[in-house]
């Protein structure tokens, strides 16, 4: 959608406070806005502004003690004021301590509060790094996305992501902090823009198009594989979890490859476009967010979109395993056996835990044939580490210590957090089986099902360096909250990004 709101992000260079802005407004040497939004530190600490003062005609001191604003980040109020003939809302909103996680809060708050067609200058900059106005710049952007299928919106360009703010600054000098959020922020909201899109449009076919639309914009190679080539090629896991749709199966392969690049790794996503659990039924209620059971494989997709951007120097090929898994008379069925790429057998136990049948084709072949340094697989696999982890942490399982690090420090940098879980061998037994080398599932409720699915997936990585991202619980929100919107929240592409970047 065109862009029709923007926010001005008042610096330190040129106008550079609140009190700043108003004179030149007086002076006529800016434009009036409709908002204007004041930082409040933690414990309720705002700066000194005179001129803002006498617009308000209290101090900013006494609204912060009448608001009760602890500057919490994200926490808000706002005051109307006079400038002139104009009306003028003012904002004041908690920064908290400043940090990047802080300052994305602050900044989705701020976005949910400039409305279409509005502008507004905050003054929330002063003394920030580059990477503390990236991450506020970043929050603004992401705060303002949303999805729409309204009737009433109809007449726009497209239906889909509305991020509709523009974020600018008055320093020159942090411009590219600015086009780095921008970058990260557009890969997000591609993210949930696939997740979000209803499944009666987005079928495994309908990714691989949405790639191709990316590959073409990035620069990037692409290969996919159809029905009748998985069947051939040997990927049974995929061919076996699409086989009960009238919409058959996708691989869809996306390759990064800079110059002297310093290593390979293959990023892997779940790309299930619905998920109703097959013939191994899930209740209604279970099914109602399932359109979204493909956010890891649309993470991936994201993720590549912007290497180029963010100038990545590692060669990076990303594989979405996408399918529809639907009951029919066509559909696999428990007891079945199934056998994955590379020739591993598997004893179908229940035909709803699809997800990691699709990822072990998927780890298998890279293991295979693409020979990579390191492989991280991305997926909404399992109830059971949003049970275990709440909303707001992915599971991280890995079997190397480095690799691990670095996804742990990349997750609290980029706000895409994880929590590291264990990967014990004594667990592994659960899956054996009498008729198959493995089987998808245990055979009784044992618990540890997150566990038991990592598990599961690490017979296909062939000894490389691997972890595993259960996001089953951040992948989704039910509401708005900081720089998350309600719907798909794009969890693992800021991530990986900042991992790789």
């Amino acid at each position: 959608m065109p862009i029709t709101t923007a926010v001005t992000l008042l610096h330190t260079d040129g106008v550079g406070s609140a009190g700043d802005y108003l004179r030149a407004v007086e002076a006529g040497r800016c434009d009036s806005v409709d908002l204007l939004a004041v930082a409040v530190g933690a414990g309720g600490a705002v700066a000194v502004d005179e001129t803002l003062d006498a617009v308000l005609g209290v101090s900013l001191a006494e609204v912060v003690a009448a608001a009760q604003l602890s500057g919490k980040p994200g926490q808000a109020t706002s005051a109307v004021a006079k400038l002139g003939d104009a009306v003028l809302r003012v904002m004041f909103v908690g920064v908290g301590d400043r940090s990047a996680s802080d300052l994305r809060k602050a900044g989705g708050e701020l976005a949910r509060q400039v409305r279409p067609g509005e502008s507004a200058v905050a003054d929330l900059c002063a003394g920030l790094t580059d990477d503390q106005l990236s991450a506020l710049a970043e929050g603004i952007m992401l705060g303002s996305y949303r999805y729409s299928e309204k009737s009433a919106d109809a007449e726009a360009p497209a239906k889909g992501t509305d991020v509709r703010l523009l974020v600018r600054l008055q320093a020159d000098s942090a411009d590219d902090a600015v086009s780095r959020a921008a970058a990260v922020a557009a890969a997000v909201a591609l993210a949930r823009d696939l997740a979000n899109t209803p499944s009666a449009r987005k079928c495994p076919q309908w990714l691989a198009e949405a790639a191709a639309e990316v590959a073409t914009r990035a620069g990037l190679e692409m290969r996919v594989w159809d029905e009748q080539q998985l069947a051939q090629a040997g990927f049974g896991g995929i061919a076996a979890v699409g086989s009960g749709s009238a919409r058959p199966p996708r691989l869809i392969q996306l390759r990064y490859a800079p110059p002297c690049a310093r290593r390979h790794v293959v990023l892997v996503g779940k790309g299930i476009t619905f998920d109703s659990g097959g013939l191994s039924l899930k209740p209604n209620d279970g099914m109602k967010l399932m359109k979204t059971d493909m956010a890891g494989g649309g993470a991936v997709i994201a993720v590549m979109s912007a290497l180029a951007k963010l100038g990545v120097a590692d060669r990076v090929t990303g594989l979405i395993a996408a399918a529809e898994n639907l009951p029919s008379g066509s559909a696999f069925r428990p007891d079945d056996v199934i056998t994955q790429y590379g020739g591993t057998t598997v004893e179908v136990r229940n035909t709803d835990a699809e997800g990691r049948l699709v990822l072990a084709d998927a780890i298998a072949y890279a293991d295979a044939e693409l020979a990579p340094d390191q492989i991280v697989d991305v997926a909404t696999l399992t109830g059971a580490s949003r049970i275990a982890l709440g909303g707001v942490r992915a599971a991280l399982y890995s079997t190397c210590e480095e690799l691990a690090d670095g996804l742990l420090a990349a997750g609290e940098a980029s706000g895409d957090r994880l929590w590291r879980m264990p990967l014990p061998d004594d667990y592994a037994d659960l899956l054996d089986s009498s008729v198959a080398d493995l089987a998808n599932v245990p055979a009784g409720d044992e618990g540890g099902g997150s566990i038991t699915a990592a598990l599961f997936l690490r017979n296909f990585v062939g000894g490389r360096p691997w972890a595993h991202l259960d996001i089953a619980g951040p992948a989704r929100s039910t509401s708005d909250e900081g720089d998350v919107t309600a719907g798909a929240t794009g969890f693992g592409t800021r991530l990986l990004l900042n991992w790789l970047a």
